[in-house]
Parts: C-alpha cells; sequence; structure tokens
C-alpha cells in the first residue's frame, strides 16, 4: 500500500468512497512516508501521528455506518505553522513562539476537523512568513525534494516540499506576498492565493493584514479546487470576510481540463513588465511555449501594460513591513511566548522587552520590523506609506483597465527556478525580487494560481506558470490552470518528482 502516498487527493477521495481504502490505512501510509523521508527534507516542525490516526479511525467508523462524508474525508493535510490549532504547537518557526500551543482553532481548521481530514501536523516556514526561501526558519531549513542543494521557496516552503515529496497530498499555506505560489514554482507543485476574504483568515497569525491571504496546496489544480471550496465561505469572525458564496470550482476545473484542445474565445493577458529582463532563459523559455500551446488551441493572446508595476515592488516592501511593525508589537515578552530578562542592569518592562525581542526575532524579521517602524514614524509617513498606498490603487487602477481586454493575465511565477542555499544570502534585492510577479495580486486582493508546467532546460527545475484572474472570479483562474495543466500532461512536459524513487529509510 506504499503506492497510494503517489495518487492524488482526488483519486484518494473516490477509492475511500468506494471502500477500497480506508483512511487509516493512508494516514499510516503518510506517517511512514514522512518518518522515513522528513529527516531528509525537514518540511515538519511537528508531526502529530496519534491525532491524525484517530481522526482517520472515525473517519472510517462514519462511512462504515452509512454517513455521507465530504469528498476529502480521511485524506491527510499539513497546516503551515502560522495557523492555529488547539492542542498542537504554533510557533511561526521562531524561537519567540517557541512551544506555545494556542487556545483555539482557525477557522480553516474547523472546517478541515468537521470534514474528517486528519491534521498529520504543521510545517516549515521561513520566521513569522517573512522570505522566499525558507531559510529564516529559526529550527533549520526545509530542502527541495527536486535537489536538496536548492531552496524550496517561502516563506510556505515546508507545506510545499512536504505535498512534492508525496508526504502528503494535501497541506494549506499563508500568501502574503507570493508565500503559497513561489514554493510551489521552486516544488512543482499547485499553489493558489484565493481572492482576499474568500478563506477566513481568522487563526492566521497575522504578518501584513490587508496582504495575507490561506491557501491550498496540492499536486494537482482539481485537488486545489477541492480544499479552497472546503475552506471558503463567509466567516463572522473575521471583518474581512466576504459574504458570497462559495463558487464551484470543481466544476470549473472539469470544464477546463475539458477545453484543453479548443480554447477559443479565451482572451489571455502577458503583462509586459513582467516577462522580460531579469527573468532566467530557462524561465522565459518555457513561459512561452506554455503560451504558444495557448495560442494553438485557439486563445487570443495579447501585451498589456501595467506601468505601476514598475513600483509595485518598492510600493509592497514599504505597505508590508509597516503592517508587519504593527501586528508583531505583541510580541512583547508580557502576555504569551518567550520572556527574556536583561543580564545586566535594573529590570523593567522596557528591558525585558527589548531583551526578549532581540532574543526572539531573527534578523530579517527584526529587519522588517524596523524598516515598518521607519516608514510609519512622524516625517516619514506621507513620504513612504502614503506614497506606497498611492501606489497600490495605481496597481488596482491598471489590472482593472487590464481585465477590461482580457479573461486572464499569465507570468512566470517567479524571475528564476529554485536558487541554491546561501546563493542571495547577501543580496537582499535578489532575494525580494522573488516576490516581483506574484505580489500585485496580493496587493490588488485578485487570486492567482501557480501551475507546473515543465523544467527550465538551463537546470532541469520546475518552472510555474501563473495565472491572474479579477476579485471573486476564482472559479475562472481554476478552469484556465486546469486547460493549461490539461495541455502540459498531454505534451508530458513534467516528470515526477525525484522524491517518488526515493528509498525507504530505515
Amino acid at each position: 500500500m506504499k503506492d497510494i502516498v503517489f495518487k492524488t487527493a482526488a483519486e484518494l477521495s473516490r477509492l475511500l468512497a468506494s471502500g477500497e481504502l480506508s483512511s487509516l490505512e493512508l494516514t499510516k501510509a503518510c506517517l511512514e512516508r514522512i518518518r522515513t523521508h522528513d529527516p531528509k527534507i525537514h518540511a515538519f516542525l511537528h508531526v502529530d501521528a496519534d491525532g491524525a490516526l484517530e481522526t482517520a479511525a472515525q473517519v472510517d467508523a462514519r462511512r462504515a455506518a452509512g454517513e455521507k462524508m465530504h469528498p476529502l474525508a480521511g485524506i491527510p493535510v499539513a497546516l503551515k505553522d502560522n495557523i492555529v490549532i488547539q492542542g498542537m504547537p504554533t510557533t511561526c518557526a521562531s524561537k519567540m513562539l517557541e512551544g506555545w500551543e494556542s487556545p483555539y482553532d482557525a477557522t480553516v481548521v474547523v472546517k478541515l476537523k468537521e470534514a474528517g481530514l486528519p491534521i498529520v501536523g504543521k510545517t516549515n516556514m521561513d520566521e513569522f512568513a517573512m522570505g522566499s526561501s525558507t531559510e529564516n526558519s529559526a529550527f533549520g531549513a526545509t530542502l527541495n525534494p527536486w535537489n536538496t542543494e536548492r531552496i524550496p521557496g517561502g516563506s510556505g516552503g515546508g507545506s510545499a516540499a512536504a505535498v512534492a515529496a508525496y508526504m502528503v497530498p494535501l497541506a494549506l499555506g499563508t500568501d502574503t506576498g507570493g508565500s503559497i505560489r513561489q514554493p510551489g514554482a521552486c516544488t512543482g507543485t499547485v499553489g493558489a492565493k484565493p481572492t482576499y476574504g474568500a478563506v477566513s483568515r481568522y487563526g492566521a497569525v497575522a504578518m501584513a493584514s490587508s496582504l495575507d491571504q490561506i491557501g491550498p496546496v496540492a499536486r494537482t489544480v482539481e485537488d486545489a479546487a477541492m480544499l479552497q471550496e472546503l475552506l471558503g465561505g463567509h466567516d463572522v469572525y473575521d471583518s474581512t470576510s466576504l459574504p458570497d458564496p462559495v463558487p464551484d470550482l470543481s466544476a470549473a476545473v472539469c470544464t477546463g481540463a475539458a477545453e484543453a484542445n479548443s480554447a477559443k474565445g479565451l482572451r489571455v493577458g502577458i503583462i509586459k513588465q513582467l516577462s522580460g529582463e531579469g527573468y532566467q532563459a530557462g524561465v522565459l523559455e518555457t513561459f512561452n511555449a506554455t503560451v504558444q500551446r495557448l495560442k494553438d488551441a485557439g486563445a487570443t493572446v495579447v501585451e498589456v501594460d501595467c506601468p505601476s508595476f514598475e513600483y509595485s515592488l518598492a510600493a509592497y516592501y514599504l505597505i508590508m513591513p509597516a503592517e508587519v511593525s504593527s501586528n508583531l508589537a505583541r510580541f512583547d515578552g508580557v502576555r504569551y511566548g518567550l520572556r527574556v530578562e536583561p543580564s545586566e542592569g535594573p529590570v523593567t518592562a522596557e528591558t525585558m522587552m527589548a531583551a526578549t525581542r532581540g532574543a526572539g526575532f531573527g534578523d530579517e524579521v527584526k529587519r522588517r520590523i524596523i524598516l515598518g517602524t521607519h516608514v510609519l514614524s512622524a516625517g516619514f509617513f506621507d513620504a513612504y506609506y502614503g506614497s506606497a498606498l498611492k501606489v497600490r490603487t495605481l496597481v488596482l487602477r491598471d489590472l482593472a483597465a487590464a481585465f477590461e481586454k482580457v479573461d486572464v493575465l499569465v507570468t512566470p511565477t517567479a524571475p528564476t527556478t529554485a536558487f541554491k542555499f546561501g546563493e542571495n544570502a547577501d543580496n537582499l534585492l535578489a532575494m525580494y525580487l522573488n516576490d516581483v510577479a506574484t505580489l500585485p495580486a496580493n496587493m490588488a486582493g485578485i487570486p492567482a494560481i501557480s501551475i507546473p508546467v515543465g523544467l527550465a532546460p538551463d537546470d532541469s527545475m520546475p518552472v510555474g506558470f501563473q495565472i491572474l484572474a479579477p476579485a471573486k472570479e476564482d472559479a475562472r483562474m481554476y478552469k484556465v490552470a486546469a486547460l493549461v495543466e490539461a495541455q502540459v500532461r498531454a505534451a508530458d512536459l513534467l516528470p515526477a518528482c525525484p522524491a517518488k524513487n526515493w528509498k525507504d529509510e530505515a
């Protein structure tokens, strides 16, 4: 039964429903895969084997009793370690929260539990979701299953690596500027950022509240759609939650896959500012080949101009740190988490807070807090933060104008494939540029998805293809993603992740 870990969530759903497979068998297989291979990858920070097996046994018993179950019931899932779950550690990969357990469940966790998905554990990430490589975790980096000398992307590299290495079929991540999609591109997985507010953020440890969004990580578009359907819907605990009903994303996937050979009528826009200079040659070659397949299937492809995108990276790295500075002020050693008293001098609230934050936060978190505090300070607010908000408005206008001409926009998900560990350690600009194509979707609150479309010919690493749709048009995004995915499968362009051939280690 070891081979069942290689099946998609949709395939597993059918096997579970027919009785050919039990959730207990599947969950044990995933846990065994984690036991044998995660020491090599370090995708997980915490594994709850007992809890996952208990849920699996309950699902099997309910199915045997004839109870109608959710299609994903019994399928194991992993959570990025900034999504809280009662009785399980939530560290955000930071010493600041080491050992801390939440007294409540995030709304998405409540939905997972109600649907009967065994939660196998929490995955590694850049500390407090700040980074593009998972090198900033206080508990060590996660490796890329395609090539363990390379990063798995970030900040949600743990979730992407766990899915890519067949440890779990599904995972959750959070996306503030590309933290689901960029790891998806690096690991050959599917990562989706829903429309802002389509999935509740209640229980996700806030980084930048106007940008954060929980979303699915999977190996296929269909699996991602099924998971987002489960997670979506209005939540009274989240003031930014949309009141709209959850769209039928699975139906959109079926329609898109069926239209792979006939995309006539589909209008696709290539963003002028996100498809040229500064991109790895192999990434552009693979991206252009994917666009050509859309043309060959009958789609109309045009270039669209979004001039504000030239300033969007700079604006994002002013807005995001400002919100980081505000959100992370709560980690002060007073209420919860780490507390460190100064080794010298008087112990006051001020000196204790300074010692705690100095010891608990890593370099990247400190850097963004300092930058955010600066741009919000008197004398600099209008020049920096205020100007960044104006650019955000321009990004919204440019996207609105673009979507009047086309149905979807497409870009390479990231400028390069997964880079080697330490390669950008001393080059912050190069690290931040990893988000250049993904962050506009967060600034505008629109849905975006990254799907693997092949291997770059210059380094044989996965390339991500990003599809953006207007706000609340998640179904359109999934439809086009399924269409492209079907074309990639028909051309047999994406081999299985090398982790599939790893031998089990005792």
